[in-house]
């Protein structure tokens, strides 16, 4: 039985391992990817032996001294976290985490621990427009994220669309890697962002560094435009970029030839444990549901904790604030001597303050809705087109879900990550918290074969698992291309995979 586990590994993950391993506090942090950082802190394998390895990270120096204060922890990689639950150990409450590990998933591992913390990250929210489905767009985390994973352009010639900060990294990354960025679209006018910079004044000289990044490589930039169409026949050729209305309805239009699109409209928070658990939930300023916690990030269910993006989109720096706050609370609440901290709240309150004006700076318009042609994929996994959502309106319903019941959009691998914001926003709804039984995916059998050991019990030969019978079949969402970020000015800290 451990005093705390710690499910995700970026920046919240793993300042709340640190400042709970400092307390006294028995810690075990588990995380779906082969390295620590999740998405913010994503870096190339050790084997590419880089100069450099945080030349394209805003911050890395932060990663490294955490990366060494758990050193010697008890740090589970390639632990896909599928299922929490309350459970019961040495006959006090406890959750039991639910992982496969192995280099095709093979053992079942479960984890037991007294306390819980989920700081699980965020992914990316895409909205649909013709051609989205073709080889060659992807999202700006994804582009972002083989960029400093594997350091690999997403192409040669690359365009980068969407709204919020976030765009500027990822297009400065990717023109200093020799992609050429045939340009950068924001689809906001970005107005609003003084009270943001207002929040936090020190961001306003690491949006002036990402600008003069772009101007030195003479990238186009330009407010109140968004691509609205994709175009290729086997893969992506070029793209029609709109000037938008102020509700974002598509105006003057014009063709960019490029190989690769780039495309992000903010991120979704990560909190399918987190509703797995009962944490009371509530929309954010972006309509997103986010977990609601108090100033010891306590999510609302004893023992439970959460920090970084699922209690809302903020930034690495704040969620990595969170996890040291995080990380204090628990080791208090089992009685470890925790001395008060008043400047990391204070810390936190500004850095809280910034990521709710940049939200507010960044609102997604309803105009994107006329972007859409009655044979746009609205749901890529179903392959449901926007005239089928619009006949399950007007055949009477009223929410995602019954949208889902009549169209099937959402009813797919992905289980409505991907489409789901679109769905619900096409249905004049605000987002509603993931109710899945499954985080991830699992292979029946997995279920079938009960609770696991902490010591990674392995339910199948090398041999089985090769020759995978009908009981080894995959229920739940797949996973996907995965998320990241740039800097504190662009978003999420990133955690566990993101699908």
């Amino acid at each position: 039985m451990r005093d705390l586990a710690i499910v995700g590994g970026g920046p919240a993950g793993m300042a709340a391992a640190v400042a709970a391993s400092r307390a006294g506090l028995d810690v075990v942090l588990i995380d779906a990817q082969a390295r620590l950082g999740g998405q913010y802190f994503r870096h190339a394998p050790e084997g590419f032996r880089a100069r450099r390895p945080g030349a394209l990270h805003h911050g890395f120096v932060r990663f490294t001294r955490l990366a060494a204060a758990l050193r010697d922890a008890d740090v589970r990689l390639g632990h896909r976290v599928w299922a929490v639950e309350r459970a019961r150990g040495d006959g006090e409450e406890a959750f039991a985490v639910h992982c496969l590990a192995g280099a095709r998933e093979e053992r079942r591992v479960t984890v037991r621990a007294r306390r819980l913390l989920i700081a699980t990250g965020a992914h990316d929210r895409p909205l649909p427009f013709p051609g989205w489905d073709l080889p060659g767009v992807l999202t700006a985390g994804g582009a972002q994220a083989l960029l400093k994973g594997d350091l690999v352009v997403a192409g040669r010639t690359v365009v980068v669309a969407g709204t919020g900060p976030f765009l500027l990294p990822v297009a400065a990354g990717l023109a200093e890697a020799g992609a050429r960025v045939a340009g950068v679209f924001e689809a906001g006018g970005g107005y609003g962002l003084a009270p943001a910079l207002a929040a936090d004044p020190s961001k306003i000289a690491e949006g002036a560094g990402y600008a003069l990044r772009l101007a030195r490589r003479r990238v186009p930039y330009a407010v109140r435009h968004a691509v609205v169409e994709a175009h290729g026949a086997d893969r992506l050729t070029h793209v029609t970029v709109a000037r938008l209305g102020r509700d974002w309805a598509p105006g003057e239009r014009r063709t960019i030839a490029c190989d690769a699109l780039a495309v992000g409209y903010g991120f979704v928070p990560q909190i399918d444990l987190a509703v797995q658990l009962g944490c009371p939930t509530r929309a954010g300023r972006d309509g997103e549901p986010v977990v609601v916690v108090d100033a010891g990030m306590r999510a609302g269910v004893p023992g439970v904790y959460a920090a970084g993006e699922p209690t809302g989109v903020g930034g690495a720096e704040l969620a990595e604030v969170e996890g040291w706050t995080a990380g204090r609370s628990a080791a208090a609440d089992l009685g470890r001597p925790v001395r008060p901290a008043p400047a990391l709240a204070r810390r936190r309150s500004r850095l809280a303050a910034f990521g709710a004006a940049v939200l507010d700076a960044y609102p997604v318009r309803d105009g994107w809705k006329g972007w859409l042609r009655d044979d746009t994929l609205v749901c890529r996994c179903e392959e449901v087109p926007y005239a089928r959502v619009r006949e399950a309106l007007e055949l009477g319903a009223v929410d995602a879900r019954s949208v889902k019941l009549l169209s099937r959009a959402g009813m797919g691998w992905c289980q409505g990550r991907i489409c789901g914001h679109a769905v619900a926003r096409l249905a004049g709804e605000e987002p509603s918290p993931p109710r899945r039984p499954l985080a991830q995916p699992v292979r029946l059998g997995d279920l079938a074969a009960g609770p696991a050991s902490d010591t990674a019990t392995q339910t199948a030969t090398e041999t089985d698992a090769e020759t995978a019978t009908e009981t080894d079949a995959v229920v739940g969402p797949v996973r996907g291309p995965e998320t990241d970020t740039a800097s504190d000015l662009a978003g999420h800290s990133g955690g566990e995979d993101p699908r």
